[in-house]
């Protein structure tokens, strides 16, 4: 174990998953300091300067502890949120403060020498389906038949030519509160009348052909490393989005065929990404349909449900012991 830097870890107050991963550094003796963006301008305070070939110089100080920018060895990029301002600041400024701040502090993070997993720019644009949809497909890997349009003739048209059942799913994580209730939107299987609503020209919608699933499999790669996981789904719900029902929920570790891991690194070499937690189905007959990577997605409850070792191999990646 070296101890040449820290390991600084951006996310919220509250995530699980970066908890899991801050366990296992202190486990090993790896210096670690949590930050939130949200947390500057009030704290940290960042003071950076740039004199020459060498980098940046400088250090982000939370009143309590104080890091040393030019040690950071790598950064765990989970979910951190937006810098926080006082209320009396008009809406005006507010604008631009924050614009600031994610360019000033935001961009100098970003401009550190260290070993980012997930690198947020390529991240964010992963995150876009469109994208990641047509490159899973170039790299080999079997995509739905997918539509994306706010016409619901075109809706119409497609479920017609697909000649079997359509999903909808949306582009973006959709959550909130309606009438005191949380609420979530997820993959949804449409009725024949749902594809030529007049609200589908409100914006743009998602069509997917439905695949038959014997089971879902979640798969996290860590650089090189591959944990794979069956989702057997045990009510209606869970058998269309497993994520509706996480009680009827059975995991079993499973090895991706060799073509598909190979379609997974391409695709992770395509987008720039050191990390992926990537959703397939698996047909009845065998065959595994890519649906979707999560730049950052969660792995903590498959790795509680299996053992599968992905904190550690997380660890391994930011401490800079792997690729």
């Amino acid at each position: 174990m070296s101890d040449s830097g820290a390991v600084l870890v951006i996310t919220g107050t509250f995530d699980p998953t970066a908890d899991l991963v801050i366990e296992e550094l202190n486990r090993r003796a790896v210096p670690v300091f949590r930050a939130d963006t949200a947390w500057f301008p009030s704290r940290p305070a960042a003071t950076a300067g740039l004199d020459g070939p060498t980098g940046w110089h400088g250090t982000a100080a939370t009143g309590h502890r104080v890091l040393d920018l030019a040690s950071v060895r790598s950064v765990y990029y989970r979910r951190p949120t937006p810098s926080d301002f006082p209320p009396e600041l008009p809406s005006e400024a507010r604008a631009v403060a924050a614009a600031e701040a994610r360019r000033g502090f935001g961009g100098l993070l970003a401009a550190l020498p260290a070993r980012w997993l997930p690198p947020p720019g390529r991240a964010a644009d992963a995150e876009s389906k469109p994208l990641q949809l047509r490159v899973a497909a170039a790299c080999g890997l079997r995509v739905p038949r997918t539509l994306i349009t706010n016409c619901p003739a075109a809706a119409e048209e497609f479920a017609e030519r697909i000649g079997g059942p359509v999903v909808y799913k949306p582009f973006t994580p959709v959550r909130g509160t309606v009438g005191g209730q949380s609420v979530a939107v997820y993959a949804s299987l449409l009725r024949p009348e749902d594809l030529g609503h007049p609200s589908i020209a409100t914006t743009a919608h998602l069509f997917q052909e439905w695949v038959p699933k014997a089971y879902e499999v979640r798969l996290t790669a860590v650089g090189r490393r591959l944990f794979a996981a069956e989702i057997h789904a045990g009510s209606a719900a869970a058998r269309v989005d497993w994520r509706r029902d996480y009680d009827s929920l059975d995991y079993r570790v499973c090895e991706p065929p060799a073509a598909v891991a190979a379609g997974v690194h391409r695709v992770l070499e395509q987008l720039g990404l050191p990390y992926g937690a990537f959703d397939f189905v698996v047909t009845p007959s065998g065959e595994w349909v890519f649906l979707e990577v999560n730049p950052n997605g969660q792995y903590g409850f498959v790795e509680q449900a299996t053992g599968l070792p992905v904190t550690a191999a997380i660890c391994d990646y930011l401490e800079g012991s792997s690729t």
